[in-house]
């Protein structure tokens, strides 16, 4: 009879501790999905010509931004096998710093300012560059130097680094090089990062940079990803469990309390009348359910784990967090 109301913790808290998981788990898909959506906290882009200048100092303005980094995106630049991939040509610094930010392909700005081994640029190659790529670019230019020449002049490049994503093309097959040698390519993009940004100022600067620029905002993109029907009955459920779960817990440990409460205040009469104190009594039997109390919050804790290890591959946390059709995060 005693170990009812541990089993009925432990019940209890598993069921709670499954249930916020999965919340917690529609809550950090979605935020995943949002920022692979823009690359960081705010975009600005606009694809066919440049940004005006200045407007990169204009957003860093912005209340709540922190960092800004100036883009020119190169969308089809011929690889080898005859398909395209897009080129993010960066300041190292501002945009490394981005980088290890938002926590998308982190590296050091190192990387991209060094040359790369192997003779010096001439005349013919242009400037010879290092470039981080993406997995499968980076397997179809392998550790070999390409040559291109068009309207950012000719140059050359040699993959040193490897990164599954970038901040300026999320999700995308990509290129990234300094843009020092690369004096035409002017900006097609600022990102920035931040909290609690100033939304119409945002606004207000990509309208004044002119037509066919597109402001995104990761906050916006957030909260796109509304509930269908299922999704919204799916995360009550969950809810409901969690509250359910606390609820039986607490009734469990009173009604136990209370199913033992003339036992307690018998041993703390017999207590007294050994020469102990009320309070003294009171504190030797909260150490006598101590063992019990440690021994339930462990075994909560092993089971939640153990259940969410059974269920995790029958649980998709992309159904229940995104709408259909939305890639995978």
């Amino acid at each position: 009879a005693q170990l009812l109301p541990l089993l009925a913790v432990l019940v209890a808290l598993t069921t709670a501790a499954f249930g916020g998981a999965v919340l917690a788990g529609i809550d950090d898909a979605r935020d995943r999905a949002a920022l692979l959506a823009t690359g960081a906290d705010a975009r600005v882009e606009r694809s066919r010509t440049p940004l005006p200048d200045g407007l990169a100092d204009q957003v860093g303005a912005v209340d709540g931004v922190r960092h800004t980094a100036s883009v020119h995106v190169d969308y089809s630049l011929a690889l080898p096998d005859g398909t395209t991939v897009a080129m993010a040509v960066v300041e190292p610094g501002a945009y490394a710093r981005l980088a290890r930010e938002t926590g998308l392909g982190a590296f050091d700005a190192r990387v991209l300012r060094e040359a790369p081994p192997g003779p010096a640029a001439t005349k013919e190659s242009g400037p010879v560059l290092s470039a981080i790529a993406s997995p499968r670019t980076a397997g179809l230019l392998g550790a070999g130097r390409h040559s291109w020449g068009g309207p950012l002049g000719r140059f050359t490049l040699q993959v040193t680094e490897v990164r599954p994503t970038t901040p300026a093309l999320p999700g995308q097959e990509f290129l990234l090089v300094d843009g020092a040698d690369l004096p035409k390519a002017l900006p097609t993009l600022v990102l920035a990062t931040g909290s609690g940004l100033d939304t119409a100022a945002l606004k207000k600067a990509a309208d004044s940079a002119g037509k066919h620029t597109e402001l995104t905002l990761r906050t916006a993109e957030r909260a796109a990803f509304t509930d269908s029907p299922l999704q919204s009955g799916a995360e009550r459920l969950y809810l409901v469990a969690v509250a359910a779960g606390i609820v039986f817990a607490a009734l469990a440990v009173l009604l136990s309390l209370l199913r033992s409460a003339s036992e307690r205040t018998a041993l703390l009469a017999r207590l007294r009348t050994m020469g102990l104190s009320t309070r003294q009594g009171r504190r030797l039997l909260v150490l006598e359910a101590l063992p019990q109390a440690v021994l339930a919050a462990a075994g909560c804790v092993l089971v939640g784990r153990v259940a969410l290890a059974l269920t995790a591959d029958g649980v998709s946390l992309e159904l229940l967090a995104l709408p259909p059709g939305s890639d995978a995060v």
